[in-house]
């Protein structure tokens, strides 16, 4: 009946009566279905609505359905009885063709009389109804599923009646965007909302447990058919599971109704407080009820105190107002006799069982039992529902959840923690399998992993965390949990390996505590991306659809945060966080890592990112706090420090150019030092060096000398001389000068002819100097050249949003033949593979990478840098260094002069696994660092092991590097300014530390360390000062593919 083009299903109970509204495209025509189980003639007496909901007109006489007659304002259609032989149903169908109709009412005529929804007429609104899945709303440059929350909201009215009539909606919603994960997270945030009630459960609706626990169960059906059947969308299914209860057919609500009239009877207590329960559980139960339950049990434990019952009442968020608020309010306490606790506390516990069995979806002890196999006798001689146990779990799981729920609040925490990782570890092959019972394994695989959270939480209090082995343990134990629960785990995965290995390492290496500190440098990281992740995806659909519900703003504020918190990872960023400083002080490392050392005063600025503050010039003295740095940004005007949570690398661009502009750049490794610097916010500090940390003081405005202030510290009386075209589009190496290319090419030439063999340099061509203009000026790309120029007007101007558009006019330049002629006879003649011998398209993809580097002279970082140096930027020009990219295992930059210190006796070198842009481009993450004395080149200190998270790979390939007149002039080096493009795309590869030699082979990490240390030292000597070398291991030979004078 539903087809391949459903738009919408609505399902509706009344009495005992099920009716559903399917709309549909059939051969382009839109089609109303109304099916129903009623028996007998039954009659659709319906409307149509031109332009509001509000209307009922007569529908036009030519669009009538078969066994229909117009009566006065109105068409009444006689039902078409169908039998499957399994089921019987009588159904109308609509054809609306394509009119433009606002929507249709009805009622139906069935056994006398008429049937209603609650007393109003059926509606179907025609104009939210859209195709399923697709994503039809943009804010704020996040997607958000526009119509489904809509949708939600406009039905919410109809969710409030009752549990029953949200869990329908909600199956009908789900399966209309259930292939989209946008869809999903807007059901997820729908369904938190309702879960920590900030949405009406129960409106003037009375429904029995059994119709809310059936319209449950179809509901986790579908969400468990979508857990096994689409597994990127895993993870937000069980957030979504998480909310709701696990439902069922049969007598498993109906039992919610039963036995509390058995409960009554069999205790004496048919009046007061727990008669207005029962008329509550008869006319709509809900997850409060569980709560309610425990608070009863805990009162009549503790010898009826009723401050008790309050209380557990109060911490699980229901208040006298809340209870009063019930449709059938309970405002009165209990009152029980004495003689009656132990039948009492009997009852109550059989009866909170069967409560959970139903809403408490994640509780741990009920989804043992129902997976596990229980019979318990209830109140007074009667049986629980008697649950069967689940074939193939295995004897150890059986054990396991065995200790599980024999110790769940046991006070030491450690094996409990193990068992509940085992149980998790032991179910998770049968919970992807196919299963008869595959929801009853899930919802015990939530509790189990809530589990972990709350045991973790609870143990916090007795934790010794100076004791390394204890908090290697259960951090080990909460990474396996998040292993299990996380959708593309990989990095969860390689940072679990590696924390074991650097476990191991505890009473027998002297770096252990360096290289866990760069685990969980690197865990952190990883909690922090997948922390952006959801506030990026989720945050938007919470503000929509808050807004849309009347959700208090608090509440939609912090959804998403709120929303993290209740997992797993919260939990282990406290472990970190707590564990940090331990870890630090057996390192000898501070709290914070000085990438650019400089004493400075300021006032502080506190900002998100960095590059939110590049267009701006500060007027003072001004200590920036970013909480995250790309390495793609210009250091504004008058910021005098950078402090950051982010872990740039000291050899990044950013680094270098804070560094050239004596700016203090450094990270912070101790939360609460950062939090209490952005408490004072607007106030002047004072930042001081002392040894390699850092002291801030708080200083006066008064002290904060506005005549010492510089806002740049590059020289001012650098200038840029504009190259000249000497008629080549393409030089060889030999043919490299200054006037030509620029300082890259001819470092590369210098080197070439003077380095000792082992140290390779690749072959390299050049477009020179002016083959830009040249290229621009030609006939065919007029058009663009009159664009650009027209953009750089408004630039000049102070219109720097029109960058963007020179350089997306730069791209669509064409390339003159003998462009294409010079550059392939260079390369061939230098040895070199030429591009257009794979075919024409990879020519293209190497013209393109040439375009981006050109067009990259007009990127807004370099644009603001040669403003700051007062360089004439009409005056840059850009050669392109061409040369084969080294595909090697690492990649590495020296700096010959320590860059910390200032100790010129000392080689500072940064090293990364793939492509040097990563390190370069300050990519999340930590590169392995190390120290080497000149003196001493056979050893070496590490002061860092890695803990990026990805490394760049392609197969072999050119690049196409930026070589400006721009770069390392004297007092301004603007390193990474400018692009350098690798013609194929760069593959992204999560990172596995766990074996890798350079980590666990000491007899590899020397050997290599050593080589490239030795490599600095003779670059330096050639050219008689200090160097900063960019180079590469390929198969142990090292690589250098450029070097520039250290600044």
């Amino acid at each position: 009946m539903g087809g391949d083009k459903v738009l919408s299903q609505q399902c509706y109970h009344v009495g005992n009566y099920e009716i559903v509204v399917l709309v549909k495209v059939v051969s382009g025509d839109c089609h109303i279905l109304v099916a129903t189980n009623m028996k007998g003639y039954a009659v659709l007496h319906w409307g149509i609505s031109k332009s509001s909901p509000g209307e009922w007109l007569a529908p036009p006489a030519e669009m009538l359905p078969e066994k229909s007659k117009l009566v006065v304002g109105a068409c009444q259609t006689y039902f078409t009885q169908i039998s499957t032989g399994q089921a019987f149903f009588q159904v109308v169908d609509v054809n609306f063709q394509q009119r433009n109709f606002v929507g249709i009412q009805f009622i139906i005529w069935n056994g006398g009389s008429w049937i209603k929804n609650n007393g109003e007429n059926f509606y179907v609104d025609l104009k939210l109804m859209k195709p399923i899945g697709k994503v039809y709303g943009d804010r704020d440059g996040e997607g958000i599923v526009k119509w489904l929350l809509d949708e939600i909201s406009r039905r919410e009215k109809e969710a409030e009646r009752s549990l029953m009539h949200r869990f329908n909606i909600a199956t009908e919603l789900t399966e209309r965007c259930k292939t989209e994960e946008l869809g999903l997270i807007g059901i997820l945030v729908w369904f938190r909302f309702m879960a920590c009630r900030h949405l009406t459960w129960n409106k003037n609706y009375n429904v029995k447990p059994r119709e809310i626990s059936e319209a449950q169960d179809k509901f986790t059906d579908l969400l468990l058919r979508i857990y096994l059947n689409q597994p990127n969308d895993r993870e937000i299914v069980r957030l979504i599971m998480a909310c709701v209860g696990r439902g069922g057919q049969g007598d498993v609500g109906q039992r919610i109704r039963d036995d509390i009239l058995v409960l009554q009877r069999n205790n004496d207590c048919k009046t007061g407080m727990m008669e207005e329960w029962h008329q509550k559980l008869h006319n709509n139960s809900s997850p409060d009820d569980v709560i309610i339950c425990e608070a009863l049990l805990n009162y009549i434990k503790c010898g009826f105190r009723i401050d008790m019952y309050w209380q557990t009442l109060n911490v699980n968020g229901l208040t006298k107002e809340k209870l009063a608020s019930y449709d059938r309010p309970i405002v009165s306490e209990p009152r029980f006799r004495t003689e009656a606790k132990e039948g009492l506390i009997r009852d109550l516990t059989a009866y909170l069982r069967t409560l959970k069995a139903v809403h408490s979806g994640v509780d741990l002890e009920s989804a043992i039992e129902t997976c596990m196999g229980t019979s318990v006798k209830v109140i007074a001689g009667h049986d629980f529902t008697r649950v069967g146990s689940i074939g193939g779990l295995s004897q150890r799981l059986q054990e396991c959840l065995g200790f599980v729920k024999a110790h769940v609040r046991d006070e030491n925490i450690g094996q409990l923690m193990q068992k509940l990782l085992e149980s998790r570890i032991e179910l998770r092959p049968v919970l992807l399998s196919t299963h008869g019972r595959s929801k009853d394994l899930l919802f015990l695989d939530l509790a189990l992993s809530s589990s972990v959270r709350t045991t973790m939480e609870r143990g916090l209090k007795n934790l010794t965390f100076a004791n390394p082995p204890e908090m290697m343990f259960f951090i080990s134990l909460v990474l396996e949990d998040l292993c299990l629960s996380t959708v593309n785990n990989q990095d969860f995965i390689y940072c679990t390996k590696d924390w074991y290995r650097v476990s191991e390492l505890y009473t027998n290496n002297s770096e252990w505590a360096l290289q866990a500190k760069a685990v969980l440098d690197r865990v952190q990281l990883v909690l922090s991306e997948r922390s952006q992740h959801y506030q990026k995806k989720i945050q938007p659909n919470a503000d929509y659809l808050g807004n849309l519900l009347g959700v208090e703003k608090w509440a939609i504020d912090t959804f998403t945060e709120e929303l993290i918190r209740a997992g797993s990872a919260s939990i282990l960023s406290s472990l970190i966080n707590r564990f940090g400083p331990i870890l630090r002080k057996v390192a000898n490392l501070d709290c914070w890592q000085v990438i650019s050392p400089v004493e400075v005063c300021g006032f502080i600025v506190s900002v998100d990112e960095l590059v939110a503050t590049q267009r701006r010039i500060y007027r003072k003295p001004t200590i920036i706090l970013a909480n995250r740095v790309t390495g793609d940004e210009e250091i504004a005007d008058g910021i005098v420090a950078v402090l950051t949570l982010d872990m740039p690398d000291v050899l990044s661009h950013v680094a270098i150019r804070a560094r050239n502009a004596k700016v203090c750049f450094a990270s912070c490794f101790d939360q609460n030092i950062y939090r209490d610097l952005k408490l004072k916010e607007g106030k002047a500090i004072s930042i001081r060096l002392k040894s390699t940390n850092l002291v801030t003081s708080d200083i006066s405005s008064f002290n904060v000398s506005q005549n010492s202030f510089v806002s740049s510290s590059i020289p001012r009386g650098v200038a840029l001389k504009k190259k000249t075209f000497y008629g080549k589009y393409a030089v060889s190496v030999e043919e490299f000068s200054s006037e030509m290319v620029g300082s890259k090419s001819c470092n590369i030439k210098f080197l070439g002819e003077r380095v000792p063999s082992w140290v390779k340099i690749p072959m390299s061509v050049a477009l020179p100097f002016g083959a830009f203009e040249t290229v621009l000026s030609e006939y065919v790309n007029k058009d663009i050249a009159n664009k650009i120029s027209h953009f750089m007007k408004s630039v000049r101007g102070g219109d720097l949003s029109k960058l963007q558009g020179i350089q997306e006019s730069v791209l669509q330049m064409n390339a003159p033949m003998a462009l294409i002629h010079e550059l392939k006879s260079k390369m061939r003649s230098s040895r070199m593979p030429w591009p257009g011998d794979e075919g024409e398209e990879r020519w293209n993809h190497a013209w393109q990478a040439i375009k981006k580097v050109w067009a990259s002279r007009w990127n807004e970082r370099a644009f603001i840098s040669c403003k700051k140096a007062n360089l004439n930027h009409d005056n840059l020009c850009m050669a392109v260094l061409v040369q084969e990219v080294i595909c090697g295992q690492y990649a590495f930059v020296t700096h010959t002069k320590n860059p910390l210190s200032g100790d010129t006796s000392e080689i500072y070198t940064e090293v990364v696994k793939g492509l040097g842009e990563t390190l370069v481009g300050a990519y999340p993450g930590r590169a392995m660092s190390f120290i080497t004395k000149k003196t001493s080149l056979m050893s070496h200190v590490v002061i860092g092991y890695p803990s990026k998270l990805i490394g760049l790979y392609c197969k072999q390939s050119i690049i196409f590097r930026s070589d400006s007149n721009g770069e390392d002039l004297e007092g301004y080096a603007g390193a990474g300014l400018y692009d350098s493009v690798v013609m194929d795309k760069v593959e992204k590869v999560v990172l596995d530390y766990s074996n890798d030699r350079l980590i666990v082979d000491k007899t590899f990490q020397n050997s290599l360390f050593s080589k490239i240390a030795e490599a600095g030292k003779i670059i330096e000597g050639l050219y008689g000062c200090p160097q900063d070398i960019e180079g590469v291991v390929k198969d142990g030979a090292i690589y250098v593919v450029q070097s520039r004078p250290q600044i």
